[in-house]
């Protein structure tokens, strides 16, 4: 049997996940409605395995906090993020991880991936994770791509281009909707070009 993996990737207009230090765009470039948050805690109720690379567990480590020190922030989805399973790949990471459920996973992040879509009882999901994600993508691990694209353009002080350096896909559109009047969620399937 193998589960669904699924990349959860946040993006700008233009194909930014993130912005930089001189932008002043808040959590979700500002743009969080109460639509979007609503269909958020939906997804991460759900029953899933987290799965997320040594940089991004560190960023959650630092916005969200460890399990040593507590949440530094209180919502619903930040709030099940830290209180999901999760997996972190990493070989520059230590154990014990400081975070509620989390085990280390050494090695090439195809092989621990493809151990866990055969062996977990429950869907893996990855939110942002950019370059070890692009790397499944190029496995061919990653089923479904959930890319939410936010109604803004950071060409000035976006950071960390989604999709920079990835092999060429041809994407099957599987759902897509529209959130708060602007936010689009959009579910791919990718294949190989």
């Amino acid at each position: 049997m193998s589960v669904t993996y699924t990349f959860d990737v946040f993006a700008t207009l233009d194909g930014f996940g993130s912005y930089s230090e001189e932008g002043d765009w808040g959590g979700y470039w500002s743009k969080q409605g109460p639509e979007f948050l609503e269909r958020r805690i939906a997804q991460y109720e759900q029953e899933q395995r987290l799965v997320l690379g040594a940089n991004t567990f560190r960023q959650f480590v630092q916005y969200l906090g460890s399990a040593s020190e507590g949440p530094k922030v209180d919502d619903p989805v930040n709030t099940r993020m830290r209180s999901m399973p999760t997996t972190v790949v990493s070989n520059s990471l230590a154990d014990p991880l400081d975070w509620i459920d989390a085990t280390l996973a050494r090695g090439d992040a195809a092989d621990v991936v493809a151990e866990l879509k055969a062996t977990s009882p429950i869907p893996l999901r990855s939110h942002g994770s950019l370059s070890m994600n692009r790397s499944l993508m190029a496995a061919g691990l990653v089923d479904l791509i959930q890319l939410t694209v936010f109604p803004v353009i950071s060409g000035r002080t976006g950071t960390d281009r989604v999709f920079e350096g990835a092999d060429d896909f041809d994407l099957e559109l599987v759902d897509e909707r529209t959130l708060d009047g602007g936010t689009k969620e959009l579910l791919y399937r990718p294949t190989r070009h």
